[in-house]
Parts: structure tokens; C-alpha cells; sequence
């Protein structure tokens, strides 16, 4: 066990014994999705629940939202992912008993989350209040070849006797869900956002069709049955406005079973109707049941094994850190595989917690992981961004700019915060877009994305920063906004958004210059790409040259330090402590702000500059947000901070699993996730891709033996093996591709390319706020 209450295994999640507390945690943990559809990983029986959900990408409520003072260009109305139709319920009476692991006796119990075939599996050994003792097997799954199916294989067997059982299995819309207070990352709890518009029984199936009052959008919820007993049973099938059900009861002897095939099919529209809806929803049941359980098992295994052969991390030596790292990737995957014009929220579809919004965290930590390995799950999530483009020109015309400025946090492409300093004056996601969209370009060599969706993007990004901003004595300025840390705001010359938009306004310019063609479809002027080129070169970098180090924005360097040593530990995270007055105006960063942009445009400093930098801002970062910790592990690996940079890993591996910011059981923190894949291919692997071709620096720690990882580069696929004296280099498919290890180009080509790891470099001593440093790993 690794003191979490789950058993460390390579390839698996188990969870043995029962805790009633811990249920909340691990219905998140034990999530299932494939981008599309999300089921938490609640119990079959319905109760105990520590928050029940069922999600489809995109398919939320909206809500006004409350000002004490208005404003003109604050947002009107926000966006609240709404729990859909539960199929997972499957009720089991034992001997008129109901099957509820509060009472009775739990025998035996655990859940297994497999990440190698998808599914999550339960067994569970339990005497009912008289005595009557049952075995309960199940295994769930969301399909990734089927978007919009999941299914559940139930097995009932009585370990004690013959026994007559009856099993319910449900479609409940309207679940009940206690609100949360007391946090302002929580969702916010909706009272019944669904309205029923029709329902159907067949022989062993229902389909409900509800809609949502304010946003107008559409879901229909189906389920069919199979059924293996030996005994005939008795079956009804019943349905009404926010329930259907179907109940099976049947004699079974000691020595026999019954085995419950549950197929479940789910969509959503705004504009399709009711009766095409459900048509679309019992199309997909039929096609679920056509490929059956076990064909729907075997392709998901199939494509999981596809995705392993790409993505998969191993690392020897740190057994708890290897089956965290294929969690975090599990996890990404299951955010992002078929989202499909969708965007992908912070917490993916494991949880409320964001209000289901996603956030520039997706472009900046989980879109790298993509485009390197699922690189078509990444053009996926651009073009969802690029579907709401018109959207973001509407924002930016109301604010008076030019160009598109694109939400902070979002469901549908609308602003859905309140808070302006923190969204609004956010505006560094347009450059964390046109970031990503130059990433995968470059990566991918796309074209078609890059006529229809990659030029349109980067421009209309580029364009805003060029109305934002404006040319002073001093250069070209960006003033009154938040950079990625959000313990500062409505800054002048925040540092990493100058430098993004820097990297913006030239992409742009570059793009356009090299497809005239889609530059002219646009509407762009060799004028307005010279300017982009002009305010780009005359980007204000603000930079304290007392100290030798950049500032995150223009003064940081000179406001009154917070006062650590006065700070108990109990009032972190700061933010629900102390007002955003004291934050705003004293050095303390909440989370990576300038030390991201070393990462993400890592030719605009040298190595001692770097070096001075991080060791500057690691003393003033607390994280109190979950994306900071693998970001210091990546530039701590990279000035030579090996061991801290692993203390970094090692934190951010275990955010959920560890539940180190006590709110796993509102969802998973997909970034920091991701950020596991960003620490080892980044940090211990060197991985950079702003050149013509792929560049490593790999050093590990000692602790490891062996670290190995694979990465798409265009139309070739590399495993990159290290140690802590060399690293190998293989050609595992595809043409051969130039790349740099530690400043050297060679050409990789079928025959395995080994070279020598050079000694890191001894960096300046690197210390974190009182109380702040990551716990040490070994």
C-alpha cells in the first residue's frame, strides 16, 4: 500500500477494504471517461454516494451571474456542467434486503482501475442484516471507439445457499446533489436543471429526452439489457418523467449466478429534436449491443495498447511514481480522446469542480501531452477554439480591441467569470492558443489545419496584442493585466504574457509571410504584418538590473515581500485566507509565472540568467495552485536541481492520488496531470520544440535507474531511453529526423543512437517560502 488506502501496481489502481469517507476521493479517482461521455466512479447500488455525476463535454447550464456593482463589458450569464441521466445505478435486493454496504457486513471489497484495458472493475463480498451472504462482480467502461456508449457487466452469485434476487437497473435524471460551500473552486449546485420532454420503454430498454430550461440544450439517455440466469425470470420494464427502470427477479441456486449486461448510450444537442435525438441515442444502443460486451472489451484493449505503444513513461526505480505516471497519462487520454470539437475541462469529466469549465491550463500543460502523442486528439481541442472564434471577436469589440479575445474560463466560448481581474484581464490565453497552435504545427507539419483553422488563429490573436498594446519611449507596452499568477493582477508588462505575445505577433507574421494565400483570404496587410513584426521586436521584457533578474511585471521586484516566516501552515492555500488587497500588492506568486515562460520560450534567456531567475522567484512561490509544481521540477531539472526537481515531480504525480489540495472529490486536476508527462519529457528528458527539430538535454536523478519515453515528431516516432550516464535514441517508425542532444545535432536513422550525458551544471542554492518546500521524495 502507498498509505493512500491503494496498492502499488505497474499497470493498475486497487483499492481494497472499504472506507465510507474516502468515497467522495475515489469516485473521481475511479472515473471513467473517453472526452465524450464521463461517468465518476460511484457505486452500482446507488448508495452510499459521495457525489454522483454523469457528464457530457459541452452540455451545461447557464446561470446569471451576480454583481454587487455592475460594470459595462462584465459578463451576463455563466456556464454549469449539469450532471445527466446516472445509467450506472444497478439496485440488488437480496431476500427483499437491499444491497447497501452501510449495513450488513463487508466481507471483502476492492476496485481495480485498469489502465491497460480501460475499465473499472469491483468485487465485493457482503452478508445482508440477516445473514445471507453474496458475491458482486462488476466491470464498467467507457468507449473510445464508441463515443457514445458505455457499458457495465454485473455478476451476482450467492455464496451461501439458493437465493431469490431482484436487481433494479436505473436511468435517474435529477439526482440530488448537496451543495458546497465555503470554497470558491467548487461547482456551483443546480436544483433539477432538467426538464423531461419524452420517455420510452421497449423490452428490456428506456430512453429518457430531457432539456435544460435556460441554456435550451437537449440530452437523451438510453438503456438495453441482457441477461444470463439459469432460473426464468421475471422482468418489467417502467418509465416516467426523470426515471426509467427496468427489474429483473429470478431464483438462483448456490454454485449458479446472474449475470447483468448493461448498455447505455448518451448524446446531446441544441439544435436537434427530440424525437431525432432519441433516434441518434437508440442507434448507438443498438450498435453498442450489436458489438456486444466483449467485443466492445476486446477493442478497447486494442486501442489502449495502440495508445501505450505511443505514450507510455517507464521509469525504474520509484515503483509508486511509475503507477502514477500512467494514472496521470490514463487520465489525460480519457480527458481528451474524443472530445472532438469540445474543449477539455480542468477537471475533465471526473467531477463538478470548476463549474466544468475549461481554462488556458488546456493549451499550456495538456495539448503538449497530445500533440506528441495523440496528436489528432490536439487539433481536436484547436479547433474547438477555432469554432469559437466569432465569439471571442464579439469580446474583444465589446472591450474595444481588435482581433479575438478569448475566455478565461469557458464551457461554450462565452466569458462564464464574474471576477474580471482574474479572466477578463486574463487575456495571456490568447497567447497561450496561439502557442499551442504554433506547437502542433510545427509538430505536425498540418497543413489543412493550418489553412483552415492555424493561420485564422494566430492572426486573430496577433491582432488583439497589436490593439492592446502601444509603443512608448521605452518600447511596446501591455499594461493593466494578470499574468498566469493569479496573486497578482491588472499588472503593467506582466512578463510571460509580453513574451507570449512577443512569440505571437511573430508567428503570425511568419505564417502569413509563408501562406500569402490564406493571409489574403483574411485580410491581412503586408502593413499590419510589419507592425506585428515592429511591436514584437520593441516588447517591453521588464527586467530589475539591481538584482540581475527579470520581474514578472513591471515594479514586482520593488513591492513589500509577504511576510512567510508570519504565515502558519494551515492558512494555505493564501487565497482562502487573506484578501486579494494584501496579495495583489506584496511579492508572492501563487504559481509559475515567469518561470513558465523560461520553459515555454526557453531561447530568450541564456543559462545563467535562467539560473538567476528561478532561484529568485522559487523563494516567493507557494503553490497554492496545483499547475505549479511540475513547471519548478522542469526548470529545476534543467539549471541542475535534479533532486529538487524530482521532490517537484513527485508532487505533482501525486496531486490527486494524494489529494494534496483537498479537493479531489470535486474532480481531477487534469493539468497537473498532464504536468507529469511535462516533468519527465521536459524536465528530466530536456524535450524542446521550437527549432526545426526536436532538442533533449537528458539528465536524471540518482534515485532513478533508467528513465524512457516516446514522443511523434512529424511522420516519425522516437523512444528516447536514459540513464544517468547516457541516453539512447531509437527510430521506432518512420523517416529519419534530425535532432539535439545537449547542443549537438544528429540524425537519427534505423540504428540506435546512443550518446553521453554531460555532468549537470552546479547551480545557485534554491530556497522555497517557510513551510513551502516540497516534501523530499528520498
Amino acid at each position: 500500500m502507498d498509505g493512500t488506502g491503494f496498492e502499488v501496481s505497474p499497470w493498475e489502481l486497487r483499492w481494497c477494504g472499504l472506507d465510507l469517507d474516502a468515497l467522495p476521493r475515489t469516485e473521481s479517482i475511479f472515473a471513467l471517461s473517453n472526452g465524450h461521455l464521463g461517468l465518476r466512479g460511484t457505486l452500482e447500488d446507488g448508495e452510499p454516494v459521495g457525489m454522483p455525476g454523469t457528464y457530457l463535454n459541452g452540455f451545461y447550464e447557464s446561470r446569471v451571474l451576480p454583481y454587487a456593482e455592475v460594470g459595462f463589458g462584465y459578463p451576463e450569464h455563466g456556464q454549469t456542467i449539469v450532471n445527466v441521466a446516472d445509467g450506472k445505478i444497478i439496485r440488488l435486493l437480496v431476500e427483499d434486503e437491499p444491497m447497501d454496504l452501510r449495513y450488513g457486513r463487508t466481507v471483502a471489497h476492492e476496485r481495480v482501475l485498469d489502465f491497460r484495458s480501460g475499465t473499472l472493475r469491483r468485487e465485493t463480498v457482503w452478508n445482508s442484516p440477516t445473514g445471507r451472504c453474496v458475491k458482486i462482480r462488476s466491470e464498467r467502461l467507457v468507449s473510445f471507439t464508441e463515443r457514445a456508449v458505455a457499458a457495465i457487466r454485473y455478476v451476482v452469485e450467492p455464496m451461501d445457499g439458493d437465493l431469490e434476487l431482484v436487481v433494479q437497473s436505473d436511468l435517474l435524471v435529477n439526482e440530488p446533489i448537496a451543495p458546497v460551500a465555503g470554497d470558491p473552486r467548487r461547482a456551483a449546485a443546480l436544483d433539477r436543471p432538467l426538464e423531461s420532454e419524452q420517455y420510452a420503454t421497449g423490452d428490456l430498454s428506456a430512453v429518457l429526452v430531457h432539456r435544460t430550461r435556460r441554456s435550451e440544450l437537449r440530452m437523451a439517455a438510453g438503456m438495453n439489457h441482457e441477461l444470463e440466469v439459469r432460473d426464468t425470470p421475471r422482468c418489467t420494464v417502467h418509465a416516467e418523467a426523470d426515471l426509467g427502470r427496468v427489474t429483473f427477479a429470478a431464483d438462483v441456486a448456490r454454485g449458479d449466478r446472474l449475470c447483468l449486461t448493461k448498455f447505455l448510450a448518451y448524446g446531446w444537442s441544441g439544435r436537434r429534436s427530440a424525437p431525432a435525438l432519441r433516434a441518434q441515442v437508440e442507434a448507438a444502443l443498438a450498435a453498442g449491443m450489436e458489438i456486444g460486451w466483449d467485443g466492445l472489451l476486446a477493442r478497447q484493449r486494442d486501442y489502449l495498447d495502440d495508445f501505450w505503444a505511443r505514450a507510455d513513461i517507464e521509469l525504474d526505480g520509484d515503483p509508486e511514481l511509475q503507477q502514477a505516471v500512467r494514472f496521470a497519462l490514463f487520465h489525460v487520454l480519457q480527458a481528451g480522446a474524443r472530445g472532438e470539437a469540445r474543449a477539455i475541462p480542468a477537471k475533465g469529466l471526473t467531477g463538478p469542480g470548476y463549474d466544468g469549465h475549461a481554462f488556458w491550463d488546456t493549451e499550456t500543460y495538456v495539448l503538449p501531452v497530445l500533440t506528441y502523442t495523440m496528436p489528432m486528439a490536439a487539433r481536436d481541442a484547436l479547433r474547438w477554439r477555432h469554432a469559437t472564434l466569432d465569439q471571442a471577436r464579439r469580446r474583444a469589440a465589446e472591450l474595444g480591441q481588435a482581433g479575438a479575445m478569448f475566455p478565461w474560463r469557458s464551457i461554450n466560448g462565452d466569458e462564464a467569470s464574474g471576477y474580471w481581474p482574474t479572466a477578463t484581464a486574463a487575456v495571456h490565453v490568447n497567447a497561450d492558443i496561439a502557442d499551442a497552435t504554433a506547437r502542433y504545427l510545427t509538430a505536425t507539419r498540418d497543413e489543412e489545419f493550418e489553412t483552415d483553422c492555424g493561420v485564422e488563429l494566430l492572426v486573430e490573436t496577433a491582432r488583439l496584442w497589436a490593439s492592446l498594446g502601444h509603443l512608448e519611449s521605452d518600447g511596446y507596452r501591455i499594461d493593466g493585466v494578470t499574468g498566469p499568477d493569479e496573486y497578482s493582477a491588472l499588472a503593467d508588462n506582466n512578463f510571460y504574457t509580453n513574451l507570449l505575445a512577443q512569440r505571437n505577433l511573430r508567428e503570425a507574421a511568419e505564417v502569413c509571410l509563408r501562406r500569402l494565400d490564406v493571409a489574403a483570404r483574411l485580410d491581412v496587410s503586408a502593413g499590419e504584418i510589419t507592425r506585428w513584426q515592429e511591436y514584437a521586436d520593441a516588447m517591453v521584457l521588464p527586467f530589475n538590473p539591481e538584482l540581475g533578474v527579470h520581474e514578472q511585471s513591471e515594479g514586482f521586484t520593488r513591492y513589500a515581500c509577504w511576510d512567510f516566516d508570519a504565515t502558519p501552515e494551515e492558512k494555505y492555500p493564501l487565497l482562502l485566507h487573506y484578501p486579494y488587497f494584501d496579495l495583489y500588492r506584496l511579492q508572492v506568486v501563487k504559481q509559475a509565472d515567469l518561470v513558465l515562460a523560461m520553459y515555454l520560450c526557453p531561447n530568450a534567456f541564456d543559462s545563467e540568467q535562467k539560473a538567476r531567475d528561478f532561484t529568485y522567484y522559487e523563494a516567493l512561490t507557494v503553490r497554492d495552485s496545483s499547475l505549479s509544481a511540475c513547471v519548478q521540477s522542469v526548470l529545476a531539472a534543467e539549471i541542475g536541481h535534479l533532486g529538487l526537481a524530482y521532490d517537484y515531480f513527485a508532487e505533482a504525480a501525486l496531486t490527486d492520488l494524494h489529494d494534496l489540495h483537498n479537493n479531489v472529490d470535486a474532480g481531477l486536476h487534469i493539468a497537473a496531470l498532464a504536468g507529469t508527462w511535462l516533468s519527465c519529457v521536459g524536465g528530466f528528458g530536456g524535450f524542446r520544440d521550437h527549432d526545426d527539430h526536436p532538442s533533449f538535454a537528458p539528465r536524471i536523478p540518482r534515485v532513478l535507474d533508467r528513465l524512457s519515453f516516446r514522443i511523434l515528431w512529424r511522420d516519425s516516432h522516437i523512444g528516447v531511453d536514459i540513464t544517468c550516464a547516457s541516453t539512447t535514441y531509437r527510430l521506432l517508425s518512420g523517416d529519419p529526423v534530425a535532432l539535439t542532444h545537449h547542443g549537438t545535432t544528429h540524425k537519427l536513422t534505423d540504428a540506435p543512437l546512443t550518446l553521453d550525458n554531460p555532468p549537470a551544471p552546479t547551480p545557485p542554492p534554491a530556497t522555497q517560502p517557510r513551510g513551502r518546500a516540497p516534501r523530499a521524495r528520498h
